[in-house]
């Protein structure tokens, strides 16, 4: 069992490590500096500490696992919609999205190219095909039935993890791995719902459930959308006690990261639970 300040060390060094790959003078000028979701490098610093890696040879791995997923989130926020002439400034902002998204790819290449791991190149290209496959099948709502969508959504956010669990033969981490980043992905899909009136997974949802239903998802009625509340919390639910039982069967688990699970579980209130409280 790794000590706490060591694996908070090792976070804290290998973001500082990520953060001043992707820091351009120049694009910063113009796109918002991106989000190291420190969950996810959390969670691949603690699969990846238990199998007695040298230290340099586990940052080098986490470092270019996040730079992967930071070019997949840059590109995800590329909009879609028409730019006028007069709105050149978002035109550049978009260009250059698009071209930090390869500029952080390119960077992943070339730190895995240094270290000759030609296997470790090719899981984790899979890993990315993977990824934009099912974002595609997600945004062009290309997907058959509730299942459908929320597997795709499952590896969207946990196909990068789980190929690293591949290649170190890890499997026990798989179902762990993978539940966690799906229900947080999840929590925040319903956060995104509650607050604001949109969401990707809310949307889809929306079609597969009420697919005669044109109006937009903001104007469902309260049935309609409690409804499709008590759907994504069946989903979590469900995730969630297949990770509360695979945390038992990880011994070697780091305290920060158990910690942070735990969090990120208790964030869950199932709508029939806030319901019954607000009555």
């Amino acid at each position: 069992m790794i000590n706490l300040q060591d694996i908070r060390q090792k976070l804290k060094d290998i973001k500082e490590q990520v953060e001043q790959r992707v820091t351009h003078p120049y694009l910063t000028q113009f796109i918002q500096t991106p989000i190291i979701d420190e969950d996810k490098l959390l969670l691949l610093i603690s699969i990846m500490d238990q199998l007695d890696l040298p230290y340099s040879q586990l940052k080098n791995y986490a470092v270019t696992t996040m730079l992967i997923q930071i070019a997949l989130d840059t590109h995800e926020t590329v909009s879609n919609s028409p730019v006028t002439e007069s709105e050149k400034n978002s035109r550049i902002s978009r260009q250059l999205t698009v071209l930090a998204g390869d500029y952080y790819s390119g960077l992943y290449y070339k730190l895995l190219a240094e270290t000759s791991d030609i296997s470790l190149i090719k899981i984790l290209a899979h890993g990315i095909k993977e990824v934009n496959e099912h974002k595609i099948s997600v945004y062009q709502k290309e997907y058959d039935g509730i299942e459908n969508l929320m597997t795709s959504i499952k590896l969207i956010e946990s196909s990068l993890a789980n190929k690293i669990v591949d290649y170190f033969q890890v499997t026990i981490w798989d179902e762990v791995a993978a539940n966690f980043l799906f229900v947080k992905r999840l929590l925040f899909e319903k956060k995104q719902y509650n607050q604001k009136g949109n969401s990707l997974v809310f949307e889809g949802l929306k079609k597969i459930v009420f697919p005669k239903n044109g109006s937009k998802l903001s104007d469902l009625s309260n049935e309609q959308s409690r409804y499709l509340m008590h759907i994504c919390d069946r989903y979590i639910e469900f995730s969630k006690n297949i990770i509360e039982d695979g945390i038992k069967q990880l011994p070697g688990i780091s305290q920060v990261l158990k910690d942070r699970i735990l969090m990120i579980l208790h964030q869950h209130q199932p709508i029939a639970k806030s319901f019954v409280e607000e009555g």
